[in-house]
């Protein structure tokens, strides 16, 4: 850490599905002289609160308006169904769109994933939010195609979910503006990428150490050995 850093705050934002505690607990064991401020935002707003200098780095959600912006892709969610307990759907393991299509899907304001085609027939309305759907699923007016890790947050006990296989699936990525790429953030996206304390984060290493002197090559190219010397045994003396 330098002087500079003394005193200051990292502040990560993350879009709601993303569990962050694991990163920031090995944050607070590395840096525990810088804290660390979690704000939680929907999808639509995470990358604007990035812009607007509110977060150092964020979670998004993919896709994003890149510009101006640096993003690592993380990881990909499997898409499920959520549907009521009684539904036929909750009988299977695994669906498909097809197996949806005589179904009404409600599409939430907030849906983050890209359809090539909207599976099963359209819904009697747009919710405004993943949570509202949600409600409007327990009712039994209608499907949610979400991530998973969402359909997690919002569980209930009236309902369960099953995957899609054929379905677009939803891409976690860590977001930062692009000229603020500070020593902080270079520190906590060692973090997520699983660096280990000791290495250099991208900055220049420091040269490795001999651990043992180095052997001067001999006259014919191969290491030249000291011979060591051998000790007489007491043997009988020869006749």
């Amino acid at each position: 850490m330098t002087d500079g850093e003394t005193g200051k705050v990292f502040r990560l934002a993350y879009v709601p599905g993303v569990t962050p505690a694991k990163w920031v607990n090995i944050w607070t064991e590395r840096t525990p002289d810088i804290p660390i401020t979690l704000t939680s935002a929907p999808a639509s707003e995470v990358v604007g609160l990035l812009r607007d200098g509110g977060a150092d780095a964020a979670f998004v959600r993919l896709p994003v308006d890149r510009d101006g912006l640096s993003v690592i892709p993380l990881y990909v969610e499997t898409t499920v169904v959520v549907v009521p307990k009684d539904h036929a759907v909750a009988a299977a393991d695994e669906v498909t769109t097809a197996d949806l299509a005589d179904d009404e899907v409600f599409q939430p304001l907030d849906d983050t994933i890209e359809w090539p085609a909207r599976p099963g027939l359209p819904a009697f309305t747009h919710p405004a939010t993943t949570a509202d759907a949600i409600q409007l699923v327990a009712s039994g007016t209608g499907l949610l195609l979400v991530p998973q890790s969402l359909a997690r947050l919002h569980h209930r006990r009236d309902l369960t979910y099953r995957p899609v296989t054929d379905a677009p699936q939803s891409q976690i990525a860590l977001a930062w503006p692009a000229d603020a790429t500070t020593d902080l953030v270079e520190d906590f996206i060692g973090i997520v990428r699983g660096r280990t304390v000791n290495s250099s984060r991208g900055r220049n290493p420091a040269a490795p150490r001999a651990d043992k002197p180095s052997q001067k090559p001999a006259q014919n190219g191969s290491p030249r050995r000291t011979a060591r010397p051998t000790r007489r045994g007491k043997g009988r003396r020869p006749r």
